[in-house]
């Protein structure tokens, strides 16, 4: 990150090197807190953030999982978004819209803070995982929906699949996938997931445990405007094992093909042709290439 970034902090834009949060915060110490990763690509048009209402309103239903209103609504946020792209010069572009909890005597009086970060790289972008990766089932199980609310993107909760990715990474795979209680599939540690099996596209149902994730609901729309066979369902890890394809979906990441689960080849090793299809249109979409759903292009102005 360049030190003349700029950082957009409880309603200004200041110098990156100014962006403090006093380590009396109670985000920092309790894990409070809720947050986005949200995508700018660069379009014919300009740049324009992809789903940006979506991705903030899910932040906000976050929060309110939490009995917590948002300082800002979702326009100014989503504003707060377009002007840290327009004063760091970027096009394509990771955002990090991010709400915690700030400093003061009581953790159940003290006020939130919000903060957006915005650099040309962000956690989990591109890179080799494009050719696809080696997945691990993690032995942490994801926390039922009766401990911690799996439908709230909340900072402290990732601690869960902190657990289970460093788990796959210290046993020599690039990615965790985590099952409920049940033994029932419910994503990878920072993604949605889905397989296909016989031409039909398979993925957890938010039942299991699923984040509601954006990319996901992006991947079931363009499959049925496809005419591809997609429901929500419950899967069991053989049904990893036994996929014809198999993949991960997440704004920074997008579409990562799995080419093994625990050690067993999925498929023909290679990303699959429904896969591939899938990557590219989610391509075409982000970045402007086609006029479909222009609504889901934000520009940035």
């Amino acid at each position: 990150m360049m030190t003349d970034a700029k950082v957009w902090l409880d309603g200004r834009l200041v110098d990156w090197d100014a962006a403090h949060v006093h380590v009396s915060a109670h985000g920092l110490h309790y894990g409070i807190g809720f947050f986005e990763g949200v995508r700018c690509h660069g379009t014919p048009q300009g740049p324009a953030i992809f789903r940006l209402t979506d991705h903030l309103q899910r932040l906000a239903r976050s929060a309110a999982t939490y009995l917590v209103r948002l300082p800002y609504g979702v326009d100014d946020l989503a504003e707060a978004c377009r002007s840290v792209v327009r004063a760091n010069g970027l096009t394509d572009a990771y955002l990090r819209p991010i709400v915690f909890l700030g400093p003061g005597a009581n953790p159940l009086q003290a006020s939130y803070q919000v903060a957006v970060i915005a650099s040309a790289n962000g956690p989990l972008v591109g890179g080799a995982k494009d050719a696809g990766v080696r997945a691990k089932v993690a032995s942490f199980q994801r926390m039922p929906s009766h401990v911690l609310p799996p439908a709230a993107k909340a900072t402290g909760q990732y601690l869960n699949s902190y657990l289970a990715q460093m788990e796959a990474l210290t046993s020599g795979y690039d990615e965790a996938i985590l099952l409920n209680t049940e033994g029932h599939v419910t994503d990878g540690w920072a993604h949605n997931l889905f397989v296909v099996r016989d031409g039909e596209l398979r993925t957890p149902h938010l039942a299991s445990g699923a984040l509601e994730g954006v990319v996901r609901d992006t991947v079931l729309t363009v499959a049925a405007e496809a005419g591809i066979p997609a429901r929500a369902d419950v899967l069991v890890r053989t049904d990893l094992y036994h996929a014809d394809e198999c993949f991960l979906t997440g704004t920074a990441a997008g579409i990562v093909p799995v080419l093994s689960v625990d050690g067993r080849t999925v498929g023909t090793g290679k990303v699959g042709p429904l896969t591939q299809q899938l990557v590219d249109r989610y391509a075409d979409l982000s970045t402007g290439r086609v006029p479909e759903h222009a609504q889901w292009r934000e520009l940035v102005g």
